[in-house]
């Protein structure tokens, strides 16, 4: 093991340990071990695993910082892997050399607008744990080619940029895992202009990633955020399960947002949403250009637009959520722009206030919809349970739409207007109406 105090670190956060670091890296034997202390570097630790061979960085159980105080990212860890995951793919001394790069207990803060936590380039098995990353630019930032990354049980907190940005990266197999990043100004998880396979984000709490923290003006970011709208890019087999996803809203902010343009070849697909609790932002969950998407088991609640806005997508499943409004100055909601070939079974609606939502239309709202299937969902207490406008083949099957305040304010159950063919309600339970309780292009049996 490397002690960096014997290659010359001071580690009192007021000498520059840039020197005595690379020194660590370049002739300690890969294990660079961190005593408790601060040590300040005002350049980055380059780490060439090709030469280096195997590495680990450990910082005593959290008790030690690096503080960057220059551009870039305080590690830059730097490998050859130019190929899968699949170990015949592994060429020159990637399986000997380069394997498992372990980063664990440690803290990096930043002390430069331009400082970065960790940059992983074209790298094999790299590993995070226990890993603190707090007032840099981006926390752990992909680039180019990477493979098989494991971050977990990591505070990703109070970041400039982004807390895990996978950046123009070719990236198969990732685990985002048991996690708190949160207070990241441009998002939590953000993906653009990458091409990713196998992507788990499971049991982390991600919350507050915009603007407000840092007293700057709003720019479009989520807590996850999928961009794929740049030719070539393309996200696909991605798990987002068993999250909390909340808090704060921002001007044009969802809580999860995957955009592809609706006329690509390859739009993002295979995903699955399940078991999170998401809430408090313009819109929570936010679709566009999607194609086999499953989203089930969630609570999502309290919007400023609507709980799920779903445009231009097909071939999704939505199943066993509740979408609730629980607060006045929030709403609820679920709307779905020019989409097809929708399941949307056994979903909860409750709106938990006297007076309704302001300018909402419907509890569900279809706009240019064909091929949707609602059956065995719940629907109370909206001035209009579900609307529809210029749309075909929608089948209402099991339904309960009712208005339980003690001053009722609905209006119509089902509403169906405009243009369209084949709608039909059955076997719903209606409660009472101001006005006429199914309305419109539907046929009643």
């Amino acid at each position: 093991m490397s002690n960096v105090r014997e290659f010359g670190a001071v580690g009192d956060g007021r000498a520059d340990d840039t020197e005595a670091l690379k020194h660590a890296v370049s002739q300690g034997d890969g294990a660079l071990h961190f005593p408790p202390g601060t040590y300040r570097i005002t350049q980055p630790i380059e780490i060439r695993l090709a030469k280096r061979g195997p590495l680990s960085i450990d910082g005593s159980g959290g008790s030690a910082k690096v503080v960057m105080a220059g551009p870039g990212p305080a590690f830059r860890l730097v490998g050859t892997h130019g190929g899968t995951g699949d170990p015949d793919s592994c060429k020159g001394n990637v399986a000997s050399h380069q394997r498992l790069p372990t980063i664990r207990n440690i803290e990096v803060e930043g002390a430069h607008a331009e400082a970065d936590g960790f940059e992983l380039v074209e790298t094999m098995q790299s590993v995070f744990e226990g890993v603190m990353v707090t007032r840099c630019r981006h926390g752990i930032h992909l680039i180019k080619r990477n493979r098989n990354v494991l971050i977990s049980h990591c505070h990703i907190y109070f970041n400039t940029g982004v807390g895990v940005y996978l950046d123009g990266v070719n990236l198969h197999q990732i685990n985002i895992a048991s996690s708190h990043i949160s207070y990241n100004q441009l998002g939590g998880i953000r993906l653009e202009r990458s091409e990713v396979r196998n992507l788990q984000i499971t049991g982390n709490d991600i919350e507050y990633n915009n603007h407000k923290s840092h007293v700057a003006k709003p720019e479009p970011t989520a807590e996850i955020y999928i961009d794929t709208t740049v030719e070539g890019a393309s996200v696909n087999e991605v798990t987002i399960a068993s999250n909390t996803i909340q808090a704060a809203g921002s001007p044009g902010g969802p809580k999860i947002r995957i955009m592809e343009k609706p006329d690509s070849s390859r739009p993002p697909g295979l995903f699955a949403v399940s078991g999170n609790i998401i809430g408090s932002q313009e819109n929570n969950v936010h679709l566009t250009g999607c194609y086999g998407v499953a989203i089930s088991g969630n609570t999502i609640y309290s919007c400023e637009h609507r709980n799920l806005f779903i445009e231009d997508s097909r071939l999704i499943n939505i199943s066993g959520n509740t979408f609730r409004r629980h607060t006045p100055r929030y709403g609820t909601g679920v709307r779905f722009t020019g989409c097809s070939d929708i399941a949307f079974t056994g979903c909860s609606f409750l709106d938990e206030t006297a007076e309704g939502q302001p300018g909402l239309s419907a509890l569900l709202e279809l706009d240019q919809c064909k091929r949707i299937n609602i059956t065995g969902s719940q629907f109370l207490n909206g001035t209009i349970g579900v609307a529809g406008k210029d749309c075909s083949h929608v089948t209402l099957t099991g339904n309960t739409l009712h208005d339980t305040r003690e001053r009722p304010i609905a209006k119509h159950a089902i509403r169906f207007t405009g243009e369209g063919e084949g709608n039909t309600a059955a076997h719903y339970s209606l409660g009472p109406t101001s006005a006429k309780p199914i309305e419109g292009r539907v046929t009643v049996h």
